[in-house]
């Protein structure tokens, strides 16, 4: 297959700098209180979406990317960001679309005439599997995960003291991960690393009530930056566990505090960000999925506030909010570091209201199926 970079090298140079990805949506001199939503920005509260992210996305682009990747990518990623930000995606309909990509590209295009970017859409979905979703990965790196995140959820509420934030699900979440009990730790066979005690409350965020029932899914790597199905050396279902709610709303387990860790780089999306001459670097997260019986689930991130990658991050998930201080913790054998999050739900009914109103006559039976995989959270 020949060469990407050797099709996509004619253009006159278009000297934009590198700069970095996110320093306009984190502050970081202001104080936060982990698990409450910071405050809005000046963008957000001007404009119905954030007016900086797509330039961001661009300005990510490295010097050493040749002019002609440069300015087709950049038209690329305005196009398909205002297409976004045109129609209001939510990721239902987003997911939808992920969903097709995965299924169906391999047949997409044919050999003899297809353009070199064509072949990348089609390995992206032959790599795909239950284990790794490579067209989402894909879509990550140019920011459009991020957008429709933000879409759906500026839709949803405007109020400021709003569902805790959330983030993009990513390509390494797993089904059915072990359910474990109240305190027990999600860590085996992994001698290094930081364990910290997590803990906190879910509770309804209109009446600040703990919600009994509700599930936390969460996932996160290890030390050495892999998940555990990139990894033989990790027994199955590693740094992973769901976890369920008493009458007091409260959950608490043991983890790792996260590392900063590269995307894979084998694949098409690693292909482009060497194209762009983009680092493939994401800052220390650990990944929540939270669940309750008439609630709209969440899917977010938190991030830790030590890594340098927090204001740049290579597929732009960072919010204020999800920004967090871990905690010396003493007396605990079992950790050195503690993280307090609370985490807050909107009841389904008030979220449906306000999306239906927001979306009223963009939405059909088409879109239904990406429903289905945002409320089942499947095939990702």
């Amino acid at each position: 297959m020949p060469e990407i970079q050797e099709h996509l090298s004619l253009a006159p140079e278009d000297n934009h700098s590198r700069t970095k990805t996110n320093d306009e949506r984190i502050d970081q001199n202001q104080s936060y209180t982990n698990g409450i939503s910071g405050r809005e920005s000046a963008t957000t509260q001007t404009h119905r979406f954030d007016p900086d992210f797509t330039q961001s996305v661009i300005n990510a682009t490295g010097p050493k990317a040749s002019p002609r990747i440069r300015k087709v990518m950049a038209s690329l990623i305005r196009h398909v960001h205002d297409f976004a930000r045109e129609n209001e995606i939510t990721v239902d309909e987003w997911m939808a679309g992920v969903e097709m990509v995965g299924s169906y590209t391999s047949f997409a295009c044919s050999p003899a005439d297809a353009p070199p970017f064509c072949f990348q859409i089609n390995k992206a979905g032959r790599m795909s599997s239950d284990k790794r979703n490579e067209g989402q990965l894909l879509s990550d790196v140019i920011g459009l995960e991020s957008l429709v995140d933000e879409i759906t959820n500026k839709l949803a509420t405007g109020a400021t003291d709003a569902p805790t934030s959330t983030a993009i699900l990513g390509p390494f979440w797993r089904a059915n991960a072990p359910a474990r009990k109240m305190g027990e730790s999600i860590v085996h066979n992994i001698p290094d690393g930081d364990r910290t005690f997590m803990h906190g409350t879910i509770t309804d965020y209109l009446t600040g009530e703990p919600i009994e029932g509700a599930e936390l899914d969460v996932w996160h790597t290890a030390p050495n930056g892999l998940y555990e199905q990139q990894d033989e050396n990790q027994v199955d279902f590693n740094l992973r566990g769901r976890f369920k709610t008493g009458k007091d709303g409260r959950y608490d387990f043991y983890c790792l505090r996260p590392t900063s860790y590269p995307i894979p780089y084998d694949g098409p999306a690693g292909k482009l960000l060497q194209l762009l001459d983009r680092h493939p670097m994401r800052p220390a997260h650990i990944h929540f999925i939270i669940s309750a019986p008439n609630y709209k689930p969440i899917i977010t991130q938190i991030f830790d506030r030590r890594d340098k990658y927090i204001i740049d991050d290579a597929v732009f998930a960072v919010k204020e909010s999800l920004v967090v201080d871990f905690l010396p913790r003493e007396g605990d054998p079992k950790a050195g570091f503690e993280l307090p999050y609370d985490f807050r739900l909107a009841r389904l009914a008030t979220f449906e209201e306000v999306e239906k109103n927001s979306l009223a006559g963009t939405m059909d039976e088409s879109t239904s199926f990406g429903a289905d995989v945002v409320h089942g959270i499947g095939g990702c």
